[in-house]
């Protein structure tokens, strides 16, 4: 198989055995929709996980030099404010590159955070090939009737409980529900 292509096709065999290697959970926070029309990753969360356990964790916020329109603001909470003095996508994006090596990447709506990701590396001329599992689709696949499949719904729906001190829209504390609900998913 190719890098970039998602798997979350592939047999539930397939994925156990994901499991019992080392795989990256991932979620990116950005300035927007679309990297095409300027948007930039701000913050990447990352767990490392290695026989269904959370090894390792990659968090930090990515000072840019573009300001963050109010509406994405108000779904994350980043400010501009906020990345003053944190490091840039110079310095961070080699350093996750190590971490997430040739590891498979879990997501949610793993399109869209391989797409930042993708464009990110482009930047600073690094390739990027990583498959990655798709756990939007898997939730998709398992419960077609549920009528919301975004991260947090899915979640209480596996769990019934609530999500309580999870910062939602952050990076690390979404990457930290992601590992749970696609582990779980991985048990049916």
């Amino acid at each position: 198989m190719k890098g970039n292509e998602p798997i979350a096709h592939l047999s539930k065999d397939c994925h156990q055995r994901l499991l019992d290697d080392r795989c990256m959970v991932v979620d990116v926070e950005t300035t927007g929709l679309s990297p095409r029309r300027g948007d930039r990753v701000i913050e990447i969360g990352a767990i490392s996980i290695q026989n269904k356990i959370i090894v390792e964790e990659f968090h930090t916020l990515i000072q840019i030099n573009k300001r963050i329109p109010m509406q994405a603001q108000q779904i994350h909470g980043i400010t501009n404010a906020m990345l003053v003095g944190k490091p840039k996508p110079e310095e961070v994006f080699p350093r996750f590159r190590a971490f997430i090596a040739d590891s498979v990447l879990v997501a949610h709506n793993a399109q869209f955070d391989v797409g930042f990701l993708r464009h990110e590396f482009g930047r600073l001329g690094f390739g990027f090939d990583n498959r990655y599992v798709c756990t939007l689709e898997m939730s998709r696949a398992h419960f077609p009737r549920l009528r919301d499949h975004k991260l947090q719904a899915v979640y209480r729906h596996l769990f019934r409980e609530p999500i309580g001190a999870i910062q939602q829209h952050r990076a690390l504390d979404d990457a930290r529900m992601v590992a749970r609900v696609w582990m779980e998913l991985m048990k049916r």
